[in-house]
C-alpha cells in the first residue's frame, strides 16, 4: 500500500466523523417527523442515509486518489483548523498526517477481524442450510403459504436444534430455518404465523438488504451513526414483515401471540440472517395488538439541534471565509524578500518519502510587510510540504503593495516548488 493510498484512505475516514453526524442527524430529524407514517416510508430514509454514508467517503476517496493523494483535502482541513496563525510541527493537521499510517492500520485490522466474523457467521448459514433434517410439514405447506404472498421461487424448511428464532436464508433459494424447540412447544396457528413472518422478508428480498447492511457497518464500524442507522432499518424492516404477515393472515393478534412466545426464548445473535425476534418484542407486539399514534420525544430535539448548530457553523464559516479572503487588488502587488527569511525546512518525513510537487500559495501582506493572512491556494499533493513552504515563507518580509503611493493590505500568490536534487 503506498504512501499515497494510505493517505488518501485515513483522510477519507476522519472526514466521515463529521460526515457521518450530519448524516445521522438529518435522518434523526426526517424519522421522528415521519413518527406515524408507514414503516415502509421510515424504512426507504434509513436506507437512503445508509447509502450516503457510504457514497459520501467513497467519492470523497475516489476525488483524493484522481488528485494524486489527499493533500488538497488535508490542508483545507488544517486551513479550518489553524486559522491564520503560524503553526508548529505539532498543529493538528499535521499532527493527524503523521498518524495516518496507524489509523488506517488500526482500521484496517478492525475491518479484516469483523469480516471474519461476517465470513464465520455464512460459514455457520451454510452448515445449516446444508442440514438434513426437513421440516415435518414437509414442502406442501410452505409452498401453498409462499403462492399466496407471490412467491415462486421455492421456499425450503429446516429444523435446526442449536437455534432459538426461526431465520431466513438466502434469495434464490430461501431457506428458513425453524428451531427444534419450536416444533414441539409452539402451536401450529402460531407457527404458521412466524412462518408468515419470514416469507414476508423473502418477497421483499430482505437478506441483500441485510447483507449490504454488514458490509456497510463492517467498512465504517468507528462511527455510532451508522450503527443507528442500520439498526433503525432493522426495526422498520421488522415492522413491515410483521404488516405483511399480518394481513396475509387477516389476525394481527395471532402474530402478536406468536411473538410473545418468542419473547421468552433466548434471542439468536446471528445478524447475518433475517430473525422473527429482531426488533423491540415488546413494541412490535403493542403495535400490532394497539396500534396508536407515538407522540413526539423530547430526545428528537438533540439531532435537530445539533444538524441546526452545524449549519450554523458553516454558515458563520462561510461568511468568515468571504469576508476574510476576499483580495484587495493593488496597482503595484506586494513581493517578498527571501533575503530577510531562511529557506523552508524540508520535513523530515515528506524527506523520507521522497515527496516533491509544487505548491500555490496567497498572502495578505500589510502595509508594515508583514503577513496579516494565507491560505493554500493550491496543494503539492502532500500536506506537511504545503504547510512547511507556507510557514517558511510567511517568516519572510514583503514589500508591501501600493495605491496612489502609499502601503495598502492586498493579497498576493506564489509558488514554492519542493524539488529533489
Amino acid at each position: 500500500m503506498t504512501r499515497s493510498l494510505v493517505d488518501s484512505i485515513g483522510w477519507t475516514l476522519l472526514h466521515f466523523s463529521w460526515q457521518g453526524v450530519l448524516i445521522g442527524c438529518a435522518s434523526a430529524v426526517l424519522l421522528a417527523l415521519m413518527r406515524n407514517t408507514r414503516p415502509e416510508y421510515r424504512y426507504n430514509v434509513a436506507c437512503a442515509a445508509l447509502l450516503a454514508c457510504v457514497l459520501w467517503p467513497a467519492a470523497d476517496l475516489l476525488a483524493r486518489l484522481q488528485d494524486g493523494g489527499a493533500g488538497a483535502a488535508a490542508v483545507r482541513f488544517g486551513a479550518r483548523m489553524t486559522g491564520a496563525a503560524a503553526a508548529d510541527d505539532a498543529s493538528l493537521a499535521a499532527w493527524l498526517q503523521e498518524q495516518l499510517l496507524w489509523i488506517v492500520g488500526f482500521w484496517s485490522v478492525c475491518a479484516a477481524l469483523l469480516a471474519l466474523r461476517m465470513a464465520a457467521g455464512l460459514a455457520w448459514i451454510g452448515r445449516a442450510a446444508g442440514a438434513r433434517r426437513p421440516a415435518p410439514h414437509g414442502r406442501r405447506a410452505p409452498a401453498r403459504m409462499a403462492a399466496a404472498f407471490g412467491i415462486r421461487r421455492t421456499v425450503r424448511l429446516r429444523v435446526v436444534d442449536n437455534l432459538d428464532s426461526p431465520l431466513t436464508i438466502g434469495t434464490l433459494r430461501p431457506l428458513v430455518l425453524i428451531p427444534a424447540s419450536l416444533m414441539t412447544g409452539m402451536p401450529p396457528d402460531l407457527l404458521e404465523a412466524l412462518l408468515a413472518h419470514e416469507l414476508a422478508h423473502i418477497r421483499r428480498f430482505d437478506y441483500l438488504v441485510n447483507l449490504a447492511q454488514n458490509a456497510a457497518e463492517i467498512v465504517l464500524f468507528y462511527h455510532p451513526a451508522v450503527w443507528w442507522i442500520s439498526g433503525r432499518i432493522r426495526v422498520e424492516r421488522e415492522q413491515i414483515a410483521d404488516d405483511l404477515a399480518a394481513r396475509h393472515l387477516g389476525e394481527p393478534r395471532r402474530l402478536a401471540r406468536a411473538l410473545s412466545e418468542l419473547e421468552r426464548l433466548q434471542f439468536s445473535s446471528h445478524h447475518l440472517a433475517l430473525a422473527a425476534s429482531g426488533g423491540d418484542l415488546v413494541a412490535r407486539v403493542r403495535r400490532l395488538v394497539k396500534p396508536a399514534r407515538q407522540a413526539l420525544d423530547w430526545k428528537a430535539a438533540l439531532p435537530a439541534l445539533g444538524l441546526a448548530a452545524a449549519c450554523f457553523s458553516l454558515y458563520a464559516h462561510a461568511a468568515e471565509s468571504r469576508t476574510r479572503v476576499q483580495p484587495v487588488l493593488a496597482k503595484v502587488k506586494a513581493v517578498a524578500d527571501f533575503s530577510s527569511c531562511a529557506k523552508p525546512v524540508w520535513p523530515a518525513s515528506s524527506l523520507k518519502a521522497e515527496h516533491t510537487g509544487t505548491v500555490t500559495l496567497s498572502f495578505k501582506v500589510g502595509p508594515n510587510g508583514r503577513v496579516n493572512d494565507s491560505r493554500v491556494k493550491k496543494s503539492s499533493g502532500h500536506v506537511l510540504l504545503d504547510q512547511a513552504a507556507r510557514e517558511g515563507i510567511m517568516q519572510c518580509r514583503f514589500k508591501p503593495g501600493m495605491e496612489n503611493g502609499k502601503p495598502v493590505s492586498s493579497w498576493m500568490d506564489m509558488q514554492y516548488v519542493w524539488m529533489l536534487n
